[in-house]
């Protein structure tokens, strides 16, 4: 018995390794405002229509962790990983060809339709895999799970500006969703879940958390609830700030830029250091949008979920309306990570949050449908940030209008009290 509880306890943190190295790859979308940049300038593609490629990929990605939930729970998470990680390589390579062929639909359908699925699918189902086999350590797992997505980022925006101008948008995209395909569907091959029942040796779970499969929830039992519909509004507050940030992040860092003091640069000097610039700081917020979603998961393993929500609306909200008066790039960077870092905590958290509340059972599809959430906020977000600069030049309308959504989140945070949907809660 020792040697299997010895086995398993090995099993687990593989399993969360390739967690990891899926959630690195799908969370490169997060560096999209870099190729958006060289397609509105080169492409001759206008603001708007370049930006509806990243809301039809969010928005699609909240129906299809729905859809995945729903699957990863009946047919287990190796197989729905790797339709997600299929999905999501051909998809950029399709995204590619529309780029080449400067046919903007072409984007939309692969980067947009296809990259979403697969975001979506892929995202769900390692988590509902960890949260299974880490009872014990809820907040902490799910945060190095999906601080792969930050990172993925990170990447992305430190590499692509280099990758474009040597090879255009349309190569890289190529040669990324290769890259996405074959690490995806690899680390799929290592995803199970654990035996039913199976809890980590001299585990005594707090009071306040529902671990066993009598305690936990159905799914129409969560669903009718009141406390689900507050989560799913949280997540969808914080989203909509997060990413309608995430979505101007280079834009904005271009337009405070140190090189456009300089008297002494050529123009071709000047591009390359906007460039650098709006690369930048797409990938040092990435670094803290990774680190944030492992420290707030972990910090909500101590102080609990409820308090860290409240943290991240009101600290937020705050920064949101200082935003519009920061002239100094370096500053903006400074804020611009702790907003990543509060946004990508949001995520980390959420998912245990869920199953504290509902417990882990129907953990897929009860967190894969709250994650439509996220789909509507990748659409919202990105379309009031980018309707507001075109209407105004500016994103400061914007950005006052994310803190009032942020502020609204707080209220719903201090609110919150856990659910009573099960006779033995």
């Amino acid at each position: 018995m020792k040697r299997q509880l010895k086995n398993f306890k090995r099993k687990r943190w593989l399993i969360a390794l390739a967690a990891i190295i899926i959630q690195l790859c799908l969370g490169t979308g997060y560096a999209w405002s870099v190729f958006k940049n060289d397609l509105v300038a080169n492409q001759g593609w206008d603001e708007i229509p370049t930006s509806i490629t990243f809301m039809i990929c969010n928005g699609v990605i909240g129906l299809a962790a729905a859809f995945g939930g729903i699957l990863v729970d009946r047919k287990g998470p190796k197989l729905v990983a790797t339709i997600g990680g299929i999905s999501f390589g051909i998809g950029t390579i399709i995204g590619g060809i529309g780029v080449q062929m400067e046919n903007i639909l072409i984007l939309y359908l692969g980067y947009g339709l296809l990259g979403g699925l697969g975001r979506g699918i892929g995202y769900v189902t390692p988590i509902a895999t960890l949260i299974r086999w880490f009872p014990d350590q809820r907040g902490l797992v799910t945060g190095l799970a999906v601080m792969g997505v930050g990172a993925g980022a990170f990447l992305m925006g430190l590499i692509a500006p280099a990758n474009i101008a040597a090879w255009g948008v349309a190569n890289t995209l190529y040669l990324w969703g290769l890259i996405f395909w074959v690490l995806i569907v690899g680390s799929a091959q290592f995803l199970k879940n654990p035996p039913p029942g199976w809890q980590p040796a001299g585990f005594n779970p707090k009071a306040e958390l529902r671990t066993s499969e009598a305690e936990s929830c159905s799914f129409g039992e969560a669903i009718k609830s009141s406390q689900w519909w507050m989560l799913w509004s949280m997540l969808f507050l914080n989203v909509t700030a997060g990413i309608g940030l995430i979505s101007q992040l280079s834009p904005l860092a271009r337009e405070l830029c140190p090189a456009l003091r300089a008297t002494a640069l050529s123009s071709e000097q000047l591009a390359l250091a906007v460039d650098f610039y709006g690369g930048l700081v797409v990938a040092v917020a990435s670094i803290f949008n990774a680190l944030g979603r492992l420290f707030w998961a972990w910090l909500s393993d101590g102080i609990g979920r409820k308090a860290v929500f409240s943290l991240l609306f009101l600290t937020q909200a705050v920064l949101y309306l200082i935003i519009p008066e920061i002239d100094s790039y370096y500053w903006f960077v400074v804020v611009s990570s702790y907003l990543l870092a509060c946004y990508g905590g949001g995520f980390a958290t959420m998912p245990a949050f869920a199953a504290d509340a509902f417990g882990s059972q129907n953990i897929g599809r009860i967190y894969g449908t709250m994650l439509t959430a996220w789909g509507a906020a990748g659409v919202v977000g990105p379309f009031i940030f980018s309707w507001v600069k075109q209407k105004t030049g500016s994103c400061n309308q914007a950005l006052y209008l994310a803190a009032g959504l942020l502020g609204l989140g707080f209220i719903l945070a201090r609110k919150y009290q856990r659910p009573l949907c099960h006779k033995n809660c």
